[in-house]
């Protein structure tokens, strides 16, 4: 694998990690807050990031040994308003600055395990961003979100309130693949 896709895939595994415990962390301070739907939602998305993290590092099979891992990560544990913006933020910017580049980058370097990678993540953050704005504008009003059962394609990440799909329009797998947060 060639070195940029290799430090790519292991940032992304990086900072995919950190957003579990981060979204666990802020899951139950929501909990706390009196937001369980909110609460909710950050373990459902969280389950999703171990989803990401899985297969970043299913792409690195052929990589071993100790890394030093530069990856993003947000820190700070606020209010369930604050910590969904912060939600907010991290997916932004790996919507808008790093997946994208990950994405190109594996590309142009044909690594075709990376670049699935890389497009599962970039395309269920974007439902990650949606869900965590939609929750924001609720609590941010003085309540919980309503919120029917989050489902999660366990092969790719892609995350959806309510019905499962007949087939993920991520990865295209049928709805026996979902994971159910109800």
């Amino acid at each position: 694998m060639h070195d940029m896709t290799a430090a790519n895939l292991r940032s992304g595994y990086g900072g995919e990690s950190m957003a579990y415990m981060r979204y666990v962390i802020w899951g139950d301070r929501a909990e706390e807050d009196g937001f369980p739907n909110v609460a909710r939602l950050f373990r459902a998305i969280a389950y999703a990031e171990t989803v990401h993290a899985t297969n970043h590092f299913r792409a690195l099979q052929e990589e071993a040994g100790p890394f030093l891992v530069p990856s993003m990560a947000g820190f700070g544990l606020g209010s369930t308003s604050q910590n969904l913006e912060g939600a907010i933020e991290g997916e932004t910017f790996e919507i808008n600055e790093m997946y994208p580049t990950y994405l190109e980058t594996a590309k142009l370097q044909k690594e075709s395990a990376a670049r699935l990678s890389f497009h599962y993540a970039l395309s269920a953050e974007k439902t990650h961003e949606d869900l965590y704005g939609q929750a924001k504008r609720v609590v941010d009003a003085g309540s919980d979100v309503e919120l029917g059962p989050v489902q999660v394609c366990d092969v790719c990440g892609y995350t959806v309130e309510g019905e499962i799909p007949d087939k993920c329009p991520v990865c295209a797998k049928g709805k026996d693949r979902f994971h159910t947060f109800a």
